[in-house]
């Protein structure tokens, strides 16, 4: 099993070369950033973990611009998302994102996509909570044709373009590794119709896991899985290992460069036996 870091790059904590040059030294394989364009003012969604939304949605970063830059001072880091919210993204700008980066990174690319829970965030962005899964379903054909065809086109009922020419193509064929995230039976329906690999949430007990084990258990070695967001405790890392996750994505707390140096290094020492 290999294990990396999910995280949210934000204005106030370690800038994206320094973090990616730590993960790179300390032996970890991949760096998965989150998305969110924006938080509205007022939101009657609920976050999702209960309580009040964290201050890192607040200030995230693009991830395609984080983890370009991380791709310029690394030679083997994997980059991804984890997650790019596909249902409120424009497609055509979306595959000539990753494309690009697949290419500046020589192939290092892991497209980690979902629906996202902000209603009113993707209603900003035209999206219609209702039919933001068929909405994704649609962009990721559409932008796998982008990928593949010199001149792609796209009809659908969400998405719908004559024929275009864009590149660069991606380094990776037939594309980059297309992780669906969400944790429950549609996700794994998408991984089928869609994907290539399944990227669940982790919970915080292994207590509350074991459908989400169980579900892992069935698909692994099936199907690529990268459990995202895994609170640093042994035994989630163990329990997931144990249920034949390929890769763990840990939670890395946002902080400046010091106090994140010095949990990279917890970290290091806590999965010592993984990577």
């Amino acid at each position: 099993m290999k294990v990396g870091v999910t995280t949210f790059i934000t204005d106030e904590g370690i800038r994206p070369v320094p973090l990616a040059r730590a993960l790179e030294e300390r032996g970890f394989d991949s760096l998965f950033l989150h998305e969110h364009s924006h938080v509205p003012v007022k939101r009657e969604t609920p976050f999702l973990m209960g309580g009040e939304l964290p201050r890192v949605y607040y200030r995230t970063l693009d991830p395609f611009v984080a983890l370009t830059a991380a791709a310029t001072e690394t030679d083997d880091l994997l980059l991804g998302t984890g997650i790019a919210l596909l249902a409120q993204r424009d497609v055509i700008h979306t595959a000539k994102e990753v494309a690009s980066l697949d290419l500046l990174s020589s192939g290092r690319v892991i497209f980690g996509v979902g629906t996202g829970w902000n209603h009113e965030e993707m209603r900003n962005h035209g999206t219609d909570p209702r039919t933001r899964g068929t909405l994704l379903n649609e962009r990721l054909a559409a932008i796998k044709e982008i990928w593949a065809r010199d001149e792609a086109e796209f009809h659908g009922e969400y998405v719908d373009f004559d024929p275009i020419f864009s590149w660069p193509k991606p380094v990776q064929q037939p594309h980059p590794p297309l992780y669906i995230g969400g944790d429950g039976k549609a996700a794994l329906t998408r991984v089928a119709a869609h994907g290539d690999g399944w990227m669940p949430h982790s919970v915080d007990d292994p207590a509350q896991a074991r459908p989400q084990l169980n579900r892992l258990t069935e698909v692994a070695g099936k199907v690529p899985v990268i459990v995202a967001s895994v609170p640093p405790r042994s035994e989630l890392i163990t329990a997931y290992a144990d249920a034949g996750a390929d890769r763990l994505a840990l939670s890395l707390p946002t902080e400046p460069e010091a106090e994140t140096l010095r949990l990279l290094d917890t970290f290091a020492t806590l999965t010592d036996d993984y990577r």
